[in-house]
């Protein structure tokens, strides 16, 4: 490093991007699970129909789905910078919208508009993560840093969800979001006022510019030059490999989420402690990520992932082949929450990263995780007939098979990177 810097201490100096980045990723948690924790109260308030609950629910999560797939059209409308400064903005007034909603149709607008300026979000602030980052040791600490802010804005929407329950009314449902627009409101001011992300950006340009010029590249890098170009091979095997390891990890991860409840009451749990356990197990989720954040840009990464993803299969096999006895599923579900959360969504955003132009990462990571929720959307549509007391068992001998697909494609990106000198792990 220039000036004796080391690689802790450049990771020390970007640390306040990474965290404006990783706020936007709380904004995104919050509003998937706030909304899922509430959406009775919105709808005991608001006097809402069941078929009305399920197009709110669904509208939110197409909503993130297309602000991802225009993540890129957006920056490049735009501008990459620009963008990031400004999305939370859109996020606040939609926020402020729900906020005020007194019907249906004013909440669902407010829902819409603050999905898709969350979906489009997320893979623009990590693209300006790893743009600005000085080198690549950097932005993967840095970049894989923000899923602790993912789990945290889980942790603080159950959270605020759970004060608010005995709230008359819609009122508690409208405390939540105002939480969420006052952060947003001062995400934007803080990426867009900052005389040190601005510098930040400013010189990750001027990098980018200098490599371009030092490589002798006349042609503007585009999707089209990067998945129809001379090395279109190399990243079509990347984005296929990211692609499949993704949507399987997501599949596992929203369906597991969904009935976690339900398997532990099933096993004669209570209510109450299957919903603590909920909120434990989202803890250990968290200092799992905190500890895959503190190797994501050493030689341990790896090593890190192939026990991640070996632990998930293992709890997958042991909850299809357990008894009925609370306590083994319950340590069964926390080795999974361990595992998933390894070798899982911050390895993605690591590999994303690394593997594509910084021109062209919005694009690729927008698609992706827009493709992925699409999936999951209709896998959903499926869910209720596979935690039937009678197909469970079923359900997690397939499940340990689609942990099995992630890691095959897992492994062919690691040896990929690899092959094209990517990392020297």
């Amino acid at each position: 490093m220039n000036n004796g810097e080391t690689s802790t201490s450049m990771v020390k100096k970007y640390r306040p991007l990474a965290v404006a980045a990783g706020i936007g990723s709380i904004l995104g948690s919050g509003i998937i699970v706030g909304l899922s924790a509430i959406i009775t109260v919105w709808q005991n308030g608001l006097g809402l129909t069941n078929s009305q609950v399920g197009i709110i629910s669904g509208a939110l999560t197409f909503a993130i789905a297309i602000g991802s797939l225009l993540a890129g059209q957006i920056t490049k409308s735009f501008g990459l910078v620009k963008s990031f400064n400004w999305l939370n903005l859109i996020y606040a007034i939609g926020a402020l919208i729900c906020v005020f909603s007194n019907n249906y149709i004013m909440l669902l607008i407010g829902v819409i508009i603050t999905g898709l300026a969350s979906g489009a979000d997320l893979p623009i602030s990590l693209t300006v993560v790893s743009h600005d980052a000085p080198d690549d040791k950097t932005s993967a600490s840095l970049v894989s840093s923000t899923q602790i802010f993912w789990q945290i804005g889980v942790f603080m929407s159950y959270v605020c969800a759970f004060i608010v329950s005995k709230m008359a009314g819609a009122s508690g449902a409208r405390i939540v979001f105002s939480i969420l627009a006052i952060f947003a409101l001062i995400t934007w001011a803080w990426r867009t006022f900052s005389t040190k992300f601005r510098a930040f950006h400013e010189e990750g340009e001027q990098r980018r510019i200098d490599r371009e010029a030092a490589s002798q590249t006349t042609e503007k890098v585009s999707i089209k030059t990067v998945f129809a170009g001379a090395n279109k091979g190399r990243f079509m095997a990347f984005f296929f490999s990211i692609l499949i390891f993704y949507v399987c990890w997501n599949l596992l991860a929203n369906t597991f989420g969904q009935f976690q409840t339900f398997t532990l009451v099933q096993a004669h749990a209570s209510q109450s402690f299957a919903t603590g356990a909920g909120i434990v197990l989202n803890f250990i989720s968290l200092l799992a990520t905190m500890a895959f954040a503190s190797v994501a840009g050493g030689k341990y990464r790896n090593k890190f992932f192939l026990v991640g993803i070996t632990v998930q299969f293992l709890a997958m096999l042991g909850l299809a082949m357990s008894s009925h006895s609370l306590w083994p599923i319950v340590i069964t579900i926390g080795c999974y929450n361990i595992g998933n959360n390894i070798a899982g969504e911050a390895m993605y955003k690591v590999w994303t990263q690394e593997a594509f132009p910084v021109e062209v990462r919005a694009s690729v990571q927008g698609f992706i995780n827009g493709f992925s929720r699409v999936c999951c959307g209709l896998f959903a549509l499926i869910t209720p007939a596979l935690v039937v007391p009678s197909a469970i068992r079923n359900t997690m001998f397939g499940f340990a098979a689609i942990v099995f697909i992630s890691f095959v494609a897992g492994l062919t990106m690691m040896r990929l990177e690899k092959k094209h000198g990517i990392n020297n792990f």
